[in-house]
C-alpha cells in the first residue's frame, strides 16, 4: 500500500523560506515520477515542481511563477521528496501535495495523471 506523507508546512512572512518533505512508503520516489502540486482556496490544483526520472541525470521542471525560488529534490536512500521554497510570496499560500505515478507520458502538470497523493500540508505566507 502506498503512503505519501507531507511535512514542513506552516506560516511565514513574505520573503521567508520553508522546506517541505514528503516521506514515501510502498512507493519509490527514485524510480517513479514525482511532483509537488498546490491548491489555493477557490483555485484549481496546480503543478509546481517535477523531477524527471529514468534519465541519465535527474532533471527538474517548475511552474513559471516559482522558478528561481523553489527547488525540488529527492533522497533515494531515505525515499523522500523535498521542496525548498525561498522568497515566499502571499501568492504561494496554498495546500501543498506530493504526488506520484508509475507511468510516463503526457504533461507532468496534470493532476489526473497521478494515482498517489499525500494528504496535503498547508503553507501560509503573510504580507
Amino acid at each position: 500500500q502506498v503512503h505519501l506523507v507531507e511535512s514542513g508546512g506552516g506560516s511565514v512572512q513574505s520573503g521567508g523560506s520553508l522546506t517541505l518533505s514528503c516521506a514515501a512508503s510502498g512507493y519509490s520516489v527514485g524510480s517513479n515520477f514525482v511532483t509537488w502540486f498546490r491548491q489555493a482556496p477557490g483555485k484549481e490544483r496546480e503543478g509546481v515542481a517535477h523531477i524527471y526520472t529514468r534519465l541519465s541525470r535527474p532533471a527538474t521542471d517548475y511552474v513559471v511563477s516559482v522558478k528561481g525560488r523553489f527547488t525540488i529534490s529527492r533522497d533515494n536512500a531515505k525515499n523522500k521528496l523535498y521542496l525548498q521554497m525561498h522568497n515566499l510570496k502571499p501568492a504561494d499560500t496554498a495546500m501543498y501535495y506530493c504526488a506520484g505515478r508509475s507511468t510516463s507520458g503526457g504533461t507532468w502538470r496534470e493532476p489526473a495523471r497521478y494515482g498517489y497523493w499525500g494528504q496535503g500540508i498547508n503553507v501560509t505566507v503573510s504580507s
